[in-house]
């Protein structure tokens, strides 16, 4: 398997959330209510999986390795964008996480800013996630060796067994610190 393969596969399951974003729009529509406990899973899911998960593979893996590499200038010019991309994702479900917060402390009016923001959402990751594995995952992995490919895919094993444990030590740290 190519190291472009965990990445791609994890593009399926991003890809999954984004019909039930679309349902959670039309409920927030149709009764003008937020359920913030949704909001929660849906900005874990980004931030954990989508985010730490996925991009972090992308970025501090593959990305670094093909820094070492002499790239074509199309290829360097996709790669900082979809970095670019990456930081504009994590300002939005930042802005998502702030929305929901003042909708939980009553201000209502906040309901205009997750609706936008959760669009937001729901139309970036297909675009985002159609540049890499249509434009970008397939012709970068000529950059590599196969002997290059499997070390990179063993690091990619070996980061995701370390997410749990990143996870939970920071939840810990919070609740000791309760800054939560």
């Amino acid at each position: 398997m190519m190291p472009i393969g965990p990445l791609m596969i994890e593009h399926r399951l991003i890809e999954k959330i984004m019909p039930i974003l679309k349902n959670e729009i039309n409920a927030i529509n149709k009764i003008n209510q937020v359920n913030p406990i949704f909001i929660e899973m849906a900005v874990d899911f980004f931030r954990m999986y989508a985010d730490r998960c996925h991009h972090g593979k992308e970025e501090d893996i593959l990305f670094r390795d093909l820094g070492k590499k002499q790239l074509s200038s199309d290829h360097k010019k996709i790669m900082e964008e979809l970095v670019e991309e990456h930081k504009f994702a994590r300002n939005i479900v930042g802005k998502l996480v702030e929305a929901k917060n003042s909708y939980i402390k009553g201000k209502f009016e906040t309901i205009s800013e997750i609706l936008k923001n959760l669009s937001i959402l729901s139309e970036f990751y297909p675009k985002h996630i159609e540049k890499e594995d249509k434009r970008f995952f397939i012709p970068i992995m000529n950059y590599f060796s196969k002997e290059e490919q499997n070390v990179m895919l063993q690091e990619f094993w070996d980061f995701d067994k370390m997410l749990i444990h990143e996870k939970y030590k920071k939840i810990l740290e919070d609740l000791k610190s309760k800054s939560f």
